[in-house]
């Protein structure tokens, strides 16, 4: 289960507006746990894929400089979101093939008529649907 404070989701949600028809990205933050996270914080990193109509890729220096600040707040690195601005909420073939971080949370808001925000734990072989809940 992936929760997110409300805040931490309407910026998602307005930063996917923001992006228009390119998908941005980021970090989420707060507290990590095996089966049930807490998403206090997001941290917007700039989308460096070489399409970012239809991908999403973090510089690796930045998304270390990202993940140094979120553990200097007392956080931990709970997982990431990105948007499909055009597409459905499910991760593609390509965010499949890029995962990295076995255990954490990808989190992807899609814009196909309204907002909708969905999340998958990575098993490190393919996604697992997660539920998505807001915390006060």
């Amino acid at each position: 289960m992936l929760r997110l404070s409300r805040d931490a989701y309407d910026d998602i949600v307005y930063q996917g507006y923001d992006g228009g028809d390119e998908e941005i990205c980021g970090v989420l933050a707060g507290e990590y746990g095996e089966t049930q996270s807490v998403v206090r914080e997001i941290h917007r990193a700039e989308n460096v894929a070489d399409r970012p109509q239809v991908r999403y890729a973090m510089d690796p220096e930045e998304q270390f400089e990202i993940t140094e600040r979120v553990e200097d707040a007392g956080l931990e690195v709970v997982g990431f979101y990105h948007s499909h601005p055009a597409g459905p909420v499910e991760p593609s073939e390509t965010d499949a093939a890029r995962a990295t971080w076995p255990g954490y949370s990808y989190a992807i808001c899609a814009f196909d008529g309204y907002p909708y925000l969905g999340s998958w734990r990575w098993t490190g072989e393919r996604f697992e649907r997660e539920t998505v809940a807001l915390v006060e």
